[in-house]
């Protein structure tokens, strides 16, 4: 069935670019994930706040290879795109960053993600979201990012503040967390349009 509109992105535009690594300042960056990110990964998700937010835990190595995987793959079937969070110091692993559920006709995805213990409370995590943002919204076409948390979730509301996105409601009774239903608060960031 033939579109009526013309696609926000144009099938095929992401995945004939290489997935873009992005700088943070000092040294920081988002990078593509590669599979020697699996053990930091697999550290990462024993952390019972990654756990009680993203509801999932890395058993092994293996399952978070398997994980990393499917990021990757996500590029090249314009699905999604993960970037790792990596430091300036030995390229240690600071968090994930992530769009999700891409829609390239209507230019809209979804903002995800998470920083280990070590890394959070110094603005790592809003440049992060506002880089990636920024770049979407600026570089590559997307109209409309979302982004949507517990409402329990103070740290992650005041990130998605700080990077820009407006409050636009409650989804109430939204997502399911281990300690039951969950109102999901949700934020959005639109395309200035000339």
């Amino acid at each position: 069935m033939p579109l009526l509109v013309t696609p926000a992105i144009p099938a095929g535009t992401l995945a004939a670019s290489g997935q873009p690594t992005l700088s943070l300042g000092d040294g920081a960056r988002l990078r593509p994930w590669r599979l020697d990110d699996a053990e930091a990964v697999r550290e990462a998700f024993q952390d019972p706040e990654i756990q009680r937010w993203h509801v999932r835990r890395a058993d092994s190595g293996n399952e978070a290879r398997e994980w990393i995987e499917g990021w990757q793959s996500g590029w090249h079937s314009e699905t999604a795109g993960h970037w790792a969070v990596a430091g300036s110091e030995n390229d240690g692993l600071l968090g994930r960053v992530s769009l999700k559920s891409l829609n390239l006709v209507d230019g809209t995805a979804e903002v995800a993600y998470w920083m280990v213990p070590a890394a959070r409370g110094g603005g790592v995590c809003t440049r992060a979201v506002t880089t990636l943002s920024d770049w979407a919204l600026e570089h590559r076409g997307f109209h409309r990012l979302e982004l949507e948390h517990s409402t329990a979730n103070q740290a992650s509301c005041r990130v998605a503040a700080k990077a820009g996105f407006e409050a636009e409601g409650v989804r109430r009774g939204a997502a399911l967390h281990m300690d039951g239903w969950h109102d999901m608060h949700l934020h959005a960031r639109v395309r200035r349009l000339p």
